[in-house]
């Protein structure tokens, strides 16, 4: 079975490294990687991204994350 695209990159700090998340339109976790590679220059070119990721639709997906980390991720929405 084919997963869903990703629709929301997010670019948070996670135990000390900018971690860079993938989530589908439901919110549920589509992969993970660093937050410094290439692909994630790629992904976001020319995206603006919303500067909080506290809205009540990430509570479980960003579950592990602390408030402050969460106050400080990046959101970008991706062009599926």
């Amino acid at each position: 079975m084919l997963r869903p695209p990703a629709r929301y990159l997010v670019i948070i700090d996670a135990d000390g490294a900018r971690t860079a998340l993938l989530f589908t339109d439901q919110f549920q976790d589509a992969g993970e990687f660093d937050a410094s590679s290439e692909e994630v220059a790629v992904m976001v070119r020319g995206l603006r991204p919303a500067l909080t990721a506290t809205a009540s639709e990430w509570d479980r997906a960003l579950a592990g994350s602390s408030r402050q980390d969460r106050l400080a991720a990046e959101v970008y929405t991706l062009d599926v």
